[in-house]
């Protein structure tokens, strides 16, 4: 059984992004908003604002990263809710295949693409003067730490994928979680944020995720940030998941 759903998985897998492949231009737009948001921030916004030693741009890497997960998880919910209208999930449950394969092809599909669309903006912002001393190991933690988040929002994403009503609102919940990172450490310190704001900045996924991030590629102590990221990174991934699987067997019973 277990031979039969990776099988199934990797078939579908490959399905999805030849999908994908044929349509790089979805992987670009990913990237360039928050691509055009780094720019922005670095070199017209970035003089006014002291955010610590070293160049802006390395201390806003980690919060764009987030912002360009964000902006390619819709494309998980797009793909989603157009093979769910045009009944091709009616087609594979006629078909002798692990039903759970279906969802678990869109996910790898967005990892994949996702992991594409980072390294561009890293490679942006090497150009644009990030540097970082951080070894291998900082360098797999972050990796991780990133899969695990695209994995979280990816699995919340199936949720609006297969639920929603209109092709707009399958992608348009991504909006609030690409807002996110203005209202955290991403861009500047949380102490220069008035009382309340700074307690929701605090106390939200993304400072913690971003803290974690910026101080293994500064090599800096990460303190307790990083078993709060991961907390939140497992926390959504586990609850996300279980309401996406709850949601697909309902829609296809």
């Amino acid at each position: 059984m277990t031979t039969h759903f990776f099988g199934d998985t990797a078939v579908l897998t490959g399905r999805s992004l030849k999908h994908v492949t044929r349509s790089l231009d979805t992987i670009m737009t990913t990237a360039l908003t928050p691509i055009a948001m780094m720019l922005l921030f670095v070199y017209v916004l970035g003089g006014a604002i002291k955010a610590g030693p070293g160049p802006y741009v390395t201390y806003l890497l980690p919060g764009i990263l987030l912002i360009t997960i964000a902006s390619g998880i819709a494309y998980t919910a797009y793909r989603l809710f157009l093979d769910l209208q045009g009944g091709i999930f009616e087609r594979f449950n006629s078909m002798p295949i692990a039903r759970s394969s279906v969802l678990w092809a869109h996910v790898l599909t967005s990892l994949v693409a996702n992991l594409i669309s980072l390294v561009v903006v890293v490679l942006v912002a090497l150009v644009m003067g990030f540097r970082s001393s951080a070894g291998l190991l900082s360098w797999l933690a972050v990796a991780g730490i990133l899969v695990l988040f695209i994995l979280a929002l990816t699995w919340l994403a199936v949720i609006p994928g297969l639920t929603a009503k209109t092709i707009d609102g399958a992608s348009a919940f991504s909006y609030p979680l690409i807002f996110l990172p203005f209202v955290s450490s991403a861009f500047v310190p949380t102490a220069t944020m008035p009382g309340p704001v700074r307690w929701f900045a605090e106390n939200q996924p993304v400072t913690s995720i971003v803290n974690a991030i910026r101080a293994l590629l500064t090599e800096q102590p990460i303190g307790s940030d990083i078993w709060v990221a991961l907390g939140w990174c497992v926390g959504i991934l586990v609850v996300a998941y279980v309401f996406a699987m709850i949601t697909y067997r309902r829609k296809i019973s």
